[in-house]
């Protein structure tokens, strides 16, 4: 670990502008971002690009641990309960320490991950604007003429909502959990990754799930997207990208932990499979069935989650994007 070290990159234009910064590699081996911002630099080096206004802070890997071990995690999920910690306890509380203030000094994020198993990608907005209590914002506009012109057709909203949800029947129902003492994830803060940080921060940003880890056209997927947001903040000298036309709103209404180990799908689940009230998704250990009690899509099936963290996530359709103004 000592070894270890932080990187990122800045290119500042001479006229005044907004801050964007681009994050790879938050998860280790969702390597996308990576390899679309290292040929995004290399441009910038080699002069076939430049900003005019503002900046870009390109950071290729945020977490160069579980970069290293080619896996999701250092020693924890970077992306859950990301807060400075002035006595970290793991690698990833060392890296919260350095791009924590990093993300406050910028005013737009780009976080390029991928995902378990195949699907389409899709882009993760923050919530409409509002003055509560768990996830106050202004910005939705901004997030939302943003996300239609990344190059991807569905956008998803309701994370840190249903998340909080989540942690409440997690509290609820704790002592089915295996070793639940031990469980990080019973605080709606462990909810709180690297967007919701920056939203905290008086700042917006979206999340772009480029496809599954290992397919081919996700790097592009990631490299379109950032290309696509430097000319629509301005930073470059480009034409407006075309805004989607033809997209799904979806918005995650219910998460659902593995117990156990041993619980299983009852089939290899992709993202956006649709679901009908009803159909079994997957049976417990005990031989409890886990049936769909609405119509709903499924988000994020992970058949490798560990017992007492999220099996998979329930959406329904929204029609949230209304008149689409950039």
């Amino acid at each position: 670990m000592s070894s270890m070290q932080f990187k990122s990159v800045t290119y500042t234009g001479l006229q005044p502008g907004l801050r964007l910064i681009v994050l790879g590699a938050v998860h280790g081996n969702e390597t996308c971002g990576t390899q679309a911002i290292k040929q995004m630099m290399q441009e910038f080096e080699t002069d076939q690009r430049s900003i005019v206004r503002g900046s870009v802070t390109f950071v290729p890997i945020a977490n160069p641990l579980a970069y290293a071990k080619k896996q999701r995690m250092g020693d924890r999920n970077l992306n859950r309960n990301l807060d400075p910690n002035p006595k970290p306890q793991d690698f990833e509380d060392h890296v919260a320490n350095w791009l924590c203030p990093l993300l406050s000094e910028h005013d737009v994020l780009l976080d390029l991950h991928s995902f378990h198993t195949p699907g389409k990608p899709f882009a993760l907005v923050g919530p409409p604007n509002n003055a509560g209590t768990l996830e106050p914002f202004t910005f939705a506009a901004q997030e939302e003429a943003l996300a239609l012109r990344l190059g991807v057709h569905i956008f998803v909203d309701g994370w840190l909502d249903t998340y909080s949800r989540g942690v409440a029947n997690r509290i609820a129902n704790k002592n089915t959990y295996p070793e639940h003492s031990k469980l990080q994830n019973l605080d709606v803060k462990y909810g709180i990754g690297t967007t919701e940080y920056m939203r905290a921060q008086d700042g917006w940003g979206i999340t772009l799930e480029c496809g599954q880890h290992d397919d081919p056209n996700a790097p592009q997927v990631a490299y379109q997207a950032i290309s696509n947001t430097l000319a629509h903040l301005g930073l470059v000298d480009a034409p407006q990208p075309q805004k989607t036309s033809d997209y799904q709103n979806l918005r995650i209404v219910e998460v659902i932990d593995k117990i156990n180990a041993n619980d299983q799908f009852t089939k290899a689940w992709k993202s956006f499979d649709t679901l009908k009230a009803g159909d079994v998704i997957g049976v417990r250990q005990n031989g409890e069935q886990m049936i769909a009690e609405f119509d709903a899509i499924i988000l994020f099936p992970n058949p490798a989650a560990l017992a007492g963290n999220e099996w998979f996530y329930l959406a329904k359709l929204v029609h949230r994007f209304k008149s689409d103004e950039g």
